[in-house]
């Protein structure tokens, strides 16, 4: 990309995401995980994210009531430990949706 010219749609959407990988890793550092933030901010947050077609990212409700009730119903002893917190929180925005 030619420093001059405007990032399209999808290269900044590709920034984000190697923010977001960025953010998830536990392997970085603080400052690294700040820089990353302070980025997506400049990139436009949750709004950098673009689908293929150039159109922004819509969340499916179906799949997001389906990640809510699946935080809300994990058992204590699985890898995806949920806490309490947590499964309440999912429950109140399950609620919300409805």
């Amino acid at each position: 990309m030619d420093p001059i010219e405007k990032p399209s749609a999808e290269e900044i959407s590709k920034m984000a995401q190697g923010h977001k990988a960025n953010l998830s890793n536990p392997n970085t550092s603080a400052a690294s995980k700040a820089h990353s933030r302070a980025e997506l901010e400049k990139l436009g947050g949750e709004d950098a994210f673009y689908a293929k077609d150039g159109d922004p990212v819509s969340k499916n409700p179906d799949r997001v009531a389906g990640g809510l009730k699946a935080a809300i119903n994990t058992p204590a002893e699985s890898d995806h430990y949920v806490s309490q917190e947590g499964k309440e929180e999912a429950k109140e925005k399950l609620e919300a949706m409805k």
